[in-house]
């Protein structure tokens, strides 16, 4: 019998996962196409590694384990997976076709959507993923602006511009990697320091988990306005998620540039840049940005039906709702279990699990609570991406099942078995540095 979400005496049978696994080796450089969901980022032994198919928030893999999903697609899937309908505009587009020779009304009927709930969204343009619309974001402030060096902060996608100045930037030649710098979040003096007459923009997400203090935000919205730096939220987070018009709205603060993709179209690739009329208006005729399936219809269609779903039924606010029971219900266990070297941080729509190191390696405890949670039916991956389609019984299972895998993870820690109970590879970092990494020293 294939594991169920239930408190299961075995951990799952992954033969059929391993099978794949194998057969990809050599194949398929690092095996995966999203790192986030490669077999690094799970215990490799006990974790499956290929899913199959999905309903709401509930996933089964290649050899018929079902799980709650927490991780739901690392981020698109905000409503849930197969929502009918979602799903029923994709059919009745398909109906009619995907791609088409010349440009399709979806495309305006959405960048309507778009400009009517996202605040100063005045032109819209699409592509396909996340990194190329936050590239096209840092090409159109350098046309803007005529200036070259870009200052950021979080994670921007696998293009040079941002990958520069990261650990894995094999490949990137130095010039480019002499004009882009990291700020750190909530340190308005790492910014000051970094500015010269030669940043054409300040480019971040308005927040990965932690909550922007003593106004961070308004005041690089001040900094950007007093030295001829465009302002650019990267969305593909918080966008849909936080709030319906994202972060702009949710804070009360406009940037020049806001770029979307992720859950504004629940699992269908679409990416989005959005902004000022006068700025987005290069793209006219100065700044080179096309793409052959920038008007794909399908995942227009699934855009329109997910901003309609979203308004309909106030899905931020279930989001956040079914998100502080998890964040309220982990920190009440681990307060209980007196676990005072783990905790749940973040905004209610995408919280994480955090490890203190001084209790033992963070990546060790994350792997071994993992591992627990996997044989008590939860795909979890140290977040909590929640979507409206979690129950409150899918809630109160993964709870449960926090306290029966806590346990296990403090017992392991006081006796410092926590590496010696792993049954498979434990989970390896995705960077190792991207903070406090090609820091830009003052007037440089």
């Amino acid at each position: 019998m294939k594991n169920k979400i239930a408190f299961n005496k075995d951990y799952p049978d992954i033969s059929e996962s391993n099978k794949l696994y194998e057969r990809s080796k050599g194949l398929i450089p690092a095996f995966t196409q999203t790192l986030a969901k490669g077999p690094e980022q799970y215990v490799n032994g006990v974790a499956p590694k290929y899913l199959k198919k999905g309903k709401n928030a509930h996933v089964w893999d290649v050899d018929g384990n079902e799980f709650i999903d927490l991780n739901m697609g690392i981020g698109p899937l905000s409503i849930g997976y197969c929502i009918p309908e979602i799903d029923e505009a994709i059919k009745n587009q398909l109906a009619d076709g995907i791609t088409f020779s010349l440009m399709h009304p979806l495309e305006v009927e959405v960048a309507e959507l778009i400009r009517e709930v996202v605040p100063n969204a005045e032109a819209v343009r699409y592509s396909k993923t996340g990194a190329d619309v936050v590239s096209a974001a840092v090409r159109l402030a350098r046309a803007w602006t005529k200036k070259k060096k870009v200052l950021c902060c979080g994670y921007h996608g696998w293009h040079d511009w941002y990958i520069a100045v990261t650990d894995r930037n094999a490949g990137i030649p130095q010039v480019i990697e002499d004009m882009s710098f990291t700020f750190n979040y909530n340190d308005i003096d790492s910014v000051i320091d970094s500015i010269d007459d030669d940043v054409a923009c300040i480019i971040l997400e308005p927040f990965v988990f932690q909550e922007p203090k003593d106004d961070f935000l308004q005041k690089l919205r001040k900094i950007c306005d007093e030295n001829n730096i465009l302002l650019i939220f990267d969305e593909m987070w918080t966008g849909f998620r936080v709030a319906l018009g994202g972060a702009q709205e949710f804070f009360g603060v406009n940037a020049d540039l806001a770029l979307f993709s992720k859950a504004v179209a629940n699992g269908m690739p679409i990416a989005m840049i959005t902004g000022r009329k006068d700025v987005m208006a290069l793209l006219d005729k100065d700044v080179f940005f096309f793409t052959t399936f920038g008007g794909e219809a399908l995942s227009l269609a699934a855009t329109k039906a997910t901003i309609e779903f979203i308004r309909k039924y106030d899905a931020q606010k279930i989001i956040a709702q079914k998100g502080k029971r998890l964040k309220d219900g982990y920190n009440r266990i681990a307060t209980e279990l007196g676990m005072n070297y783990t905790s749940c941080t973040g905004f209610e729509c995408r919280t994480v699990v955090n490890f203190d190191p001084s209790a033992g390696n963070p990546l060790e405890m994350k792997s071994l609570l993992q591992q627990e949670m996997i044989k008590r039916g939860v795909l979890w991956g140290g977040f909590h991406n929640v979507c409206y389609s979690l129950t409150e019984e899918d809630i109160d299972h993964v709870l449960a099942a926090y306290r029966e895998a806590l346990s296990i993870l403090k017992e392991a820690v006081e006796n410092k078995k926590v590496a010696e109970m792993l049954r498979g590879v434990p989970v390896s970092p995705v960077f190792r540095k991207i903070a406090n990494f090609n820091m830009k020293p003052k007037n440089k």
